[in-house]
């Protein structure tokens, strides 16, 4: 794209990377600076080192050879010791976009709640309905009053929407407004969103600071190491798979379907079967599978009735969409968000076998079908996401009060922070089906990998990286 920024790389000693975010004065220059004023703040008298030092850095890969190179760091987030904002002058902006997720209004409450009490920030504004809301609706002025116990419900006081971006309107909006702070909280097409603002208020010089909260249920955003909400979607969906077993252990042959969010990333359905125990089989979307002939799912779940009488089944909602297709003929079609609609493979998968044991196999069976997916969104964050969520916000909160800008925050083994909107947005995080993670669920479930030995060999083939190099995988936990 004609006009775009680049990439700010530091290249340092011993294989040393720095993916640097943007700052408001790599555009303009002589920016003067102020006191951070967290350093008279009462609540940080007993911090040992009120700021981050301005070289600290946050390693993407921790597991190396003794020979690697040290490899790409991101900056760290919290506080610094000077900000490019004076309180008095701030006039901050909060929107949240897409899909409705565990935590949004806690992070809506966290960002008012730190200007105001951190930074003594009392201007305020929240967009009403995602991004056409900057330029179609009312704006809501936040105070931390008005949202203090907006963390105990679900959904978003700020309502939500997909699409409507028009990077026009909105960045006139935001210099009509006389808005300097934009907090843009959402999805990947969010967060590309964010940095088409950030680069067109870069193209008019504008000292607007630009910073994006990732919100994927899906935990599907590379680099960081989960997405807010997902804790809590993982915990919900023991509810319906605990409702499944049950059902399915109440009748002879009985199985229980459970679809759970996922539409590139299996991450929900892998977790929750992990936790549940009782699953006995788990379909996501990185995983093929098929269902007639030796080792495909019918003669799974032919011996598995036989063996136990009943089974659970979780299937992520974008598994099985190329067997869908194939069935339904069905057309790519998209939402507004530019997302591809999804057939309902949960709905399609429960026909099918319903009609094989009836054609085929000839044998009752009992079939209950559960979709808690909206269940599972509309509730508020639980203890562990909320807590994330503040911490999520208040490292978003600092970096645009010390300039930064055009980023998106999130944690990097286990330390928040400045990741650029590039890295964020280059593609999807995914579950690795030669990791030990889904070894694990393999295990667990005793069910079939439902690929072929030589799909298994490429896909080593193509992660093997020589001794000399950093272990490949962007989340830790990937490498136990």
């Amino acid at each position: 794209m004609a006009g775009v920024s680049q990439m700010k790389i530091v290249n340092g000693a011993a294989g040393y990377v720095l993916e640097d975010v943007p700052h408001l004065t790599d555009y303009i220059p002589h920016l003067p600076t102020y006191p951070n004023q967290l350093q008279d703040n009462p609540a940080y008298a007993g911090v040992k080192q009120y700021f981050v030092n301005v070289d600290d850095t946050v390693a993407q890969k921790i597991v190396v050879h003794n020979s690697s190179p040290r490899g790409t760091h991101f900056r760290r987030a919290g506080p610094r010791q000077k900000v490019y904002f004076k309180s008095d002058d701030v006039r901050a902006c909060i929107v949240t976009c897409g899909g409705l997720c565990p935590g949004l209004n806690t992070v809506i409450r966290e960002i008012v709640c730190g200007l105001y009490h951190m930074y003594g920030v009392t201007k305020v504004l929240g967009i009403d309905g995602g991004y056409r809301g900057f330029y179609a609706k009312n704006t809501i002025n936040l105070t931390p009053k008005v949202v203090d116990d907006i963390h105990k419900r679900g959904g978003t006081i700020l309502g939500t929407s997909r699409g409507g971006h028009d990077t026009s309107k909105i960045v006139d909006s935001i210099q009509d407004r006389g808005i300097n702070q934009v907090y843009i909280i959402g999805g990947d097409g969010t967060q590309k969103g964010a940095a088409v603002i950030y680069e067109e208020i870069r193209r008019r010089g504008l000292n607007v600071a630009v910073a994006g909260i990732p919100k994927t249920i899906d935990n599907d955003i590379p680099v960081i190491d989960r997405s807010f909400g997902f804790d809590t979607a993982v915990e919900e969906a023991q509810r319906a798979i605990n409702a499944a077993h049950v059902e399915a252990g109440s009748f002879e042959n009985g199985i229980g379907i459970v679809k759970l969010m996922g539409r590139h990333s299996g991450f929900i359905a892998m977790h929750a079967t992990l936790a549940s125990r009782d699953v006995d089989c788990c379909l996501i979307p990185e995983s093929p599978f098929y269902l007639e002939g030796k080792g495909g799912l019918f003669e799974f779940i032919k011996r598995r009735l036989k063996e136990n009488g009943h089974m659970v089944i979780v299937v992520a909602e974008g598994a099985g969409q190329d067997l869908l297709a194939k069935y339904l003929q069905s057309m790519n079609q998209q939402d507004a968000s530019g997302n591809n609609l999804l057939q309902d493979v949960g709905l399609w998968i429960s026909h099918k076998i319903n009609d094989h044991f009836a054609r085929v196999q000839k044998m009752a069976i009992t079939l209950k079908y559960i979709d808690p997916t909206y269940m599972i969104r509309a509730v508020p964050g639980n203890a562990s996401d909320n807590v994330y969520c503040s911490l999520l916000a208040q490292s978003a909160v600092h970096g645009a009060m010390a300039g930064y800008t055009g980023f998106t925050v999130g944690p990097v083994n286990g330390r928040h922070s400045y990741i650029p909107f590039e890295r964020i947005n280059e593609r999807q995080n995914q579950v690795v089906i030669t990791d030990r993670m889904w070894a694990r669920l393999l295990s667990s479930t005793n069910q079939p990998s439902f690929i072929s030995p030589r799909v298994v060999a490429e896909s080593k083939k193509k992660q093997y990286k020589p001794p000399t190099q950093l272990l490949d995988g962007d989340r830790c936990e990937n490498n136990h």
